[in-house]
């Protein structure tokens, strides 16, 4: 077990990727791949999701209803635009995805984190929390025009997401350890649920089936389950800590793509958990740590770790592409919250099936990626340069970046129209 989680280098026959590393926890049997688990009638299986969620069209993806050709009849007007929040310039950036250009820029509400696509696509909502202060907000941006509309007053909206049936808004008061629910259009408080061992709750994903999700603790290195239908906690899983992970030192081998960052002991004693997606046939929940470098592979049933995926400095957001086949895992470049300029950032991309490192893309000059999505044709990965005051656009089939200069500290961008049927929130976390 040990060796299995040392720290190793693929070698360059394999697309000059950086290393992966699979391992189970003491007692656990290592993980399945997912091409070897899948039943022949998978896709037909009936889903028993919650009353009012869309159907699962398909039980061995659930991303299937997100390929580029399943742009939904209420977006066909909507602009192609990308929506950049400036964290510290309290404003956002807007561009022009088909020139590159910023074509416009708006006043928010304090502190913007993330652009959220609503549940039924017909709203962006700016996710204003106004660090350390009480006076958060949401500000709505119509995508047919692309304008903002009057603030809306929130508490702490740090991020935002949608119970799969559409029926409420769930604003994640990460200052206040709590999950608020509330009208989806009008923004008034239904209920809320406390999560007092989730200190820096802030990511989510959603169980297949609608009934639970899995939120992020930041400060805490965990995770919390947290079950929809009954409205409470069901549990907290602390992560496990590899025994090395990479240095976020500036390295000048970095720059070339067969030699990954120098290795070092994580002296870490706990993780930093940031976003976690759900793998496509709805069994595993894969969790980006920025202390960890890489992803905690967790099974949402038994809320157990069963792996991990070494990827590169701060595995911070996560993407699938829009076949569902791969994983895109930007990897922020620095362990410390506020970073430098021009770290080691890079992309990592795993194959779904295998959960191996297919790819591994890093930013020329050094760069910081961090949140954003997938184009709607799938051919390029947007993503914000949260210490670099840039937008990158990457090309998902070599890796080729281009970078645009936004405002101060840009941080979860959405690109917009994004194929689904509905949104469960956050940068555009679609089925």
């Amino acid at each position: 077990m040990k060796t299995a989680r040392k720290l190793q280098v693929i070698s360059a026959a394999l697309l000059a990727a950086w290393g992966v590393v699979v391992w189970a926890p003491a007692g656990v049997a290592a993980t399945t791949p997912l091409a070897e688990t899948k039943p022949a009638n998978a896709k037909s299986a009936v889903v028993n999701t919650v009353p009012g969620m869309p159907p699962v069209s398909d039980a061995l993806n659930l991303y299937g209803d997100t390929v580029s050709d399943r742009l939904a009849v209420a977006v066909k007007d909507d602009l192609e635009r990308v929506y950049v929040p400036n964290l510290r310039g309290n404003n956002v950036s807007v561009i022009d995805p088909n020139t590159l250009k910023v074509v416009d820029r708006f006043k928010v509400g304090r502190s913007p984190q993330h652009v959220v696509p609503s549940w039924d696509l017909r709203t962006l909502w700016v996710a204003n929390n106004a660090e350390r202060g009480n006076d958060g907000s949401l500000t709505p941006v119509d995508p047919r025009t692309g304008k903002p509309g009057k603030n809306v007053k929130v508490d702490d909206p740090y991020n935002m997401y949608f119970s799969p049936d559409g029926k409420s808004a769930i604003i994640v008061a990460e200052a206040h350890k709590r999950l608020d629910f509330r009208d989806p259009r009008t923004m008034e408080m239904q209920y809320s649920i406390s999560v007092p061992q989730c200190g820096g709750i802030n990511h989510a994903d959603f169980s297949i089936d609608g009934r639970y999700a899995i939120f992020t603790c930041e400060f805490q290195g965990s995770v919390a389950k947290i079950d929809l239908v009954e409205r409470k906690v069901l549990g907290y899983l602390k992560l496990e800590m590899p025994k090395t992970r990479f240095s976020d030192k500036p390295n000048n081998k970095t720059a070339s793509k067969s030699e990954p960052p120098a290795s070092e002991i994580c002296t870490a004693t706990k993780g930093m958990p940031q976003d976690i997606r759900i793998s496509p046939d709805g069994k595993r929940f894969f969790v980006a740590d920025m202390e960890a470098d890489g992803l905690h592979i967790v099974d949402g049933e038994t809320l157990k770790e069963v792996g991990f995926i070494t990827t590169g400095v701060a595995a911070h957001g996560l993407y699938p592409s829009r076949d569902g086949k791969k994983l895109y895992v930007a990897n922020r470049g620095s362990h410390k919250i506020h970073g430098p300029r021009n770290g080691p950032g890079s992309v990592t991309v795993i194959d779904f099936s295998t959960d191996k490192v297919i790819a591994q893309w890093p930013v020329p000059g050094g760069g910081s990626p961090d949140m954003g999505n997938v184009s709607a044709d799938g051919k390029w990965l947007w993503l914000s340069g949260r210490f670099d005051d840039m937008v990158y656009r990457i090309d998902t089939s070599t890796g080729a970046m281009d970078k645009i200069a936004v405002g101060m500290e840009p941080h979860g961008l959405t690109l917009w129209p994004q194929p689904g049927r509905y949104s469960l929130g956050h940068t555009g976390n679609l089925r």
